[in-house]
């Protein structure tokens, strides 16, 4: 499932990435603190683009069509996931967030997901009161992994 274009009054498109787009979006990433060591942006990127249950949305200025924003979207075929939501610092308190979370969650509805998870880190309290505006709720669950190359 592809999700299409959407404009904004506010000079901001939000579509899916295109091909082209990739060294911006990690390069996003990358200034605004959300790639690990452990993350490959762009081997985030290729996989999230090869599998027909996820996708990658961006925000676009139309200015001049710099890429301002991402929100990561996959459907696990029980819960919808979203990963790499950010907006430019230079672009914040405009909406785009909450815009970009709503794009992906359109989107993980129409492909039946009827949840909507995210996961964010323990100190990260403004992202925490950010999602809590937009009506998501603390669950209680303990979060385990195990990385599948046995690297401890």
């Amino acid at each position: 499932m592809r999700g299409g274009e959407e404009g904004g009054r506010d000079g901001f498109a939000v579509r899916p990435i295109r091909d082209g787009d990739e060294d911006s979006v990690a390069e996003l990433w990358r200034t605004c603190g959300l790639v690990r060591p452990w993350n490959d942006p762009r081997r985030d990127i290729a996989s999230a683009r090869a599998n027909a249950s996820s996708d990658i949305f961006v925000a676009v200025s139309g200015e001049d069509g710099a890429i301002t924003g991402s929100v990561m979207a996959g459907y696990e075929g029980h819960r919808g996931w979203v990963y790499y939501v950010v907006v430019a610092p230079e672009h914040r308190s405009q909406g785009l967030g909450e815009r970009l979370m709503r794009h992906a969650e359109a989107w993980l509805g129409e492909a039946g997901a009827p949840k909507v998870m995210l996961m964010i880190r323990e100190e990260n309290e403004a992202v925490r009161r950010f999602y809590e505006r937009l009506g998501y709720e603390v669950e209680k669950r303990t979060v385990m992994s195990r990385w599948t190359d046995g690297t401890p």
